[in-house]
């Protein structure tokens, strides 16, 4: 048995502050929740705003893309694309949302200048090559916002776990534990009450 349980005053005592502590720590886990969820809402929203702009995007690189292909030839095309250097600008921070280590991406700004010379080329090339500049600035944010809706979303589910236990099982368990050990020391009073009245009685008759 445990001997937090016996009917006394010090665990009284210690049962009600755990109740106590149950109590805000359920109404924290609840904030938390909140918080997580709204800031998940947030990110939804503009994930679908990102996606929206990345189609679209994407839709006016290949059309600039296949008049290029048609003016310059496809080889040709495929000639300039080789000058394009590997994208190594990606930086990868992080930020903490109660707890939630969210993964900050950042990449520099696109230089507006090709690497391809002008006399070669034409308007077209230009073209498909600043939207596809776009879609791949739009695609970093997008990653970004998706892992983090991600991670919210775990964490939202750890702490909606949390909370269900705190609600259900602990907070019900000292509610419980309070009341035994409360119901248990009046009726130990009384006990004494009664018991002292009998003496108290006897003495009265004997002398």
């Amino acid at each position: 048995m445990d001997p937090n349980t016996f009917p006394t005053k010090g665990n009284l005592m210690l049962a009600k502050n755990s109740l106590a502590l149950s109590r805000q720590g359920f109404e924290l886990m609840d904030k938390k929740r909140n918080i997580l969820i709204r800031e998940l809402m947030e990110l939804i929203d503009q994930a679908k705003e990102i996606q929206t702009q990345i189609d679209s995007t994407f839709t006016k690189a290949y059309h600039a893309l296949q008049a290029a292909n048609m003016t310059l030839g496809i080889s040709r095309v495929e000639q300039l694309g080789h000058t394009v250097p590997l994208e190594q600008s990606i930086r990868i921070k992080s930020r903490s949302v109660m707890g939630t280590e969210i993964p900050l991406v950042e990449c520099d700004p696109p230089t507006n200048r090709p690497t391809y010379a002008f006399y070669s080329t034409n308007s077209a090339l230009d073209e498909a090559r600043a939207a596809f500049e776009e879609v791949k600035s739009l695609t970093v944010r997008l990653s970004m916002i998706e892992n983090a809706a991600y991670r919210l979303a775990v964490n939202i589910k750890k702490t909606q776990k949390r909370a269900n236990a705190l609600k259900n099982i602990t907070i019900p368990r000292y509610e419980q534990l309070t009341k035994d050990i409360s119901n248990a020391l009046e009726e130990k009073e009384r006990e004494e009450f009664t018991r002292l009245k009998v003496i108290k009685r006897m003495k009265t008759k004997s002398s």
